[in-house]
């Protein structure tokens, strides 16, 4: 059992990450590489960006040794459905030196399964986007939102730069000097916090440089909420409320009053010390008293441990979470 090794990647947009783990707990290497999400960035690109992550994970590893891996991947059923994007990473693959299968899973059920190895529960993201979705058996089942900034993400880094901006826009439009917040959003999209004598000038500059940029942008704007909310600013602090209920609602959609199984927070708006993570984990535990609250973890040993599970000598997958992941309370 100590000589079997299972590999993990956490595939997304800007970073590609994988890692080889001894069925001891064992690290014994890992890769990172570029994005290396195929919808984004096409088939080839990303298995280039895979074969890369994995070479790095297995740089000390015989490849023979893998007896399984997994990959974790935002849009996973698109891959799976593309046989030209499934032949390209069964390519890298290979090319890595690994003859055993490996699985394909929806980075929601990653993040889930690297904050918890309880098969039933339900797993809240929010990062540029934002969904909701319910575990069981270890398998999604129901989901809400993760429609996209168009129609849904609610409650995301997107959902907080755009709404930052249209409060600054209706502010302009009112005659109201910018607040605090406002000013932020100005220097930061504009370079100046000073407003134009016109005030439109000013509102048109603003839809200018937005409208320009890919609508998806507007979520490196969540940062700036984000400080002025630890700041205090009136503000921010009030859509950060109203993320976190946005957040909130989307898990009431899928999760029942009175569940109990673990409810795991994923996704830089909550994983890190921010306002937004201590409103939604404050909300959480109103609702759902005896659900324990868990942060996602590493991305890539959790895909490991999917992909693990289902080898014989794993008697208690329990336990072997706790060797190859580390969940955070």
């Amino acid at each position: 059992m100590s000589g079997t090794v299972v590999v993990g990647l956490d595939v997304g947009g800007t970073s590609t990450r994988a890692t080889a783990l001894g069925l001891d707990g064992q690290r014994l290497g890992t890769g990172r590489a570029g994005g290396g999400n195929p919808t984004s960035h096409g088939a080839e690109r990303a298995a280039t960006e895979l074969l890369s992550a994995l070479r790095g994970a297995l740089g000390r590893v015989d490849p023979t040794r893998v007896r399984a891996g997994a990959i974790g991947l935002a849009g996973a059923g698109r891959l799976l459905a593309d046989p030209a994007g499934r032949a390209a990473f069964d390519r890298a693959w290979r090319d890595a030196g690994m003859s055993c299968p490996y699985a394909v899973y929806g980075d929601a059920l990653v993040a889930y399964a690297s904050g918890t190895a309880d098969p039933d529960g339900t797993v809240l993201i929010a990062g540029t986007g934002a969904i909701a979705a319910g575990v069981r058996e270890l398998r999604l089942d129901r989901v809400a939102d993760g429609h996209g900034w168009l129609l849904g993400d609610a409650g995301s880094g997107f959902w907080l730069g755009r709404e930052a901006v249209r409060r600054l826009l209706g502010d302009l439009d009112s005659g109201h000097a910018p607040d605090a917040l406002g000013r932020r959003l100005l220097t930061d999209l504009l370079g100046s916090a000073a407003v134009a004598p016109r005030a439109r000038d000013t509102v048109d500059a603003l839809i200018q440089v937005v409208t320009r940029r890919p609508p998806v942008e507007l979520a490196r704007l969540a940062p700036t909420v984000v400080a002025a909310a630890v700041a205090g600013e009136p503000a921010a602090t009030g859509l950060i409320a109203d993320a976190a209920t946005h957040l909130i609602n989307s898990v009431s959609r899928i999760r029942p009053a009175d569940a109990g199984g673990p409810l795991v927070l994923g996704g830089g708006l909550l994983t890190g010390g921010t306002p937004l993570a201590a409103a939604v984990r404050a909300e959480a535990a109103r609702r759902w008293p005896r659900a324990p609250l868990c942060k996602a973890g590493d991305g890539a040993a959790a895909a490991a441990w999917l992909a693990a599970r289902d080898l014989p000598e794993v008697i208690d997958p329990a336990a072997l979470h706790a060797l190859l992941v580390a969940p955070t309370p």
